[in-house]
């Protein structure tokens, strides 16, 4: 009997054949054979290593379109989605529901123009390593958390931050205080 072929499997076997190009949702979903959770899998490939873009990753794109941006990977790791809401929950509030590579608090608009959605980052990664515990992880944008992949560097140690701080000039210095008190504002 031939093996089954999932919707996962399919929509990978489609989106190689259109590495670059502009695909709709509609056309994701009638390759995977009509699957109602399609998306579902489409983060599943992320989660692989796969570059699948959409319109919080692109401004050119609009909702419901995807480009995978290049080849993907020849043995992706797979990983399950263990990441529960509680513990989701728990790294948000400790980061104070701020993207800890560049500050962006969740709801802001970047650069681009587009909402900043916050995801869970890996310290050190999967593919290395790493695991889906609270330690391991930190709330990041979805431009920074697609960017990190594993060239991530560890979080500095206050002490190096401080001397960094210290070395920066007086205008440097006021801008992280202002960033700073931005950041940790108690609300009356």
């Amino acid at each position: 009997m031939p093996r089954k072929v999932g919707s996962k499997e399919k929509i990978a076997s489609y989106l190689k054949t259109r590495i670059g190009e502009t695909v709709t949702s509609k056309e994701i979903q009638d390759a995977s054979g009509g699957a109602v959770q399609y998306s579902r899998r489409l983060r599943e490939l992320r989660a692989e290593g796969w570059r699948i873009s959409s319109v919080r990753d692109r401004p050119d794109l609009k909702p419901n379109e995807y480009v995978l941006e290049e080849e993907p990977p020849e043995s992706p790791y797979t990983f399950s989605r263990a990441i529960s809401k509680r513990v989701r929950a728990e790294v948000l509030e400790r980061n104070g529901y701020t993207c800890q590579m560049c500050g962006a608090a969740a709801g802001d608009t970047d650069e681009e123009g587009r909402i900043v959605v916050l995801q869970m980052g890996h310290i050190k990664d999967k593919s290395m390593g790493g695991t889906d515990e609270v330690s391991n992880l930190r709330a990041l944008c979805s431009s920074c958390n697609g960017g990190a992949k594993n060239i991530t560097m560890m979080p500095p140690t206050r002490i190096w931050l401080l001397a960094q701080v210290r070395r920066a000039n007086i205008e440097d210095q006021r801008a992280v205080l202002e960033w700073l008190e931005r950041k940790f504002k108690k609300p009356i």
